[in-house]
């Protein structure tokens, strides 16, 4: 069963990605990976919450942590799109943006997960 629910949230959370990413295309002309900052900065808050806040509070849902923990937020952020941006912002003379983008999503997904994890 927990296969089928990581399966399916991994599903979901693949698809929110796309689309996260093809709207921030559409509006943003930054050349800064904004949509990939974005998913992996609303998958850490998600984590964040379910891992402390809500599960210790509601430990009989079980199937919180393959559905979105491991799938949908699995899913949703991208460390190998995060990675292959930073390398091509480098590639292309961008690199005043490509250590911005490692030093900023780096230091907002560890310090969400600092900030929840310390309450």
């Amino acid at each position: 069963m927990n296969g089928l629910l990581i399966f399916i949230g991994g599903g979901l959370g693949s698809l929110a990605r796309y689309g996260v990413g093809q709207l921030s295309a559409r509006y943003s002309a930054l050349t800064f990976p904004i949509g990939t900052f974005i998913s992996n900065t609303i998958a850490c808050v998600l984590l964040a919450f379910l891992v402390y806040s809500f599960l210790p509070k509601n430990p009989t849902y079980t199937w919180i942590q393959p559905l979105l923990i491991i799938g949908f937020c699995g899913g949703f952020s991208t460390f190998s799109t995060f990675s292959n941006e930073t390398i091509q912002l480098f590639q292309q003379g961008n690199a005043s943006i490509a250590v911005l983008n490692i030093l900023v999503s780096l230091g907002t997904g560890f310090g969400i997960i600092y900030l929840a994890a310390s309450k």
